[in-house]
């Protein structure tokens, strides 16, 4: 009968949670929207 104990694996985790990597991109795309708008708002008015 074979070993079924959990094995060690080697690869390393990531250095950040799936958590902080949302929160990146949330905050990405935040910023992205806002700069858009900036822009669009921001062109002078004839």
């Amino acid at each position: 009968m074979s070993d079924k104990s959990p094995r060690q694996s080697k690869s390393a985790k990531s250095s950040k949670s799936i958590k902080e990597k949302r929160a990146d991109k949330r905050d990405k795309a935040a910023g992205a929207a806002t700069s858009s708008m900036e822009e669009l708002t921001a062109k002078k008015k004839r």
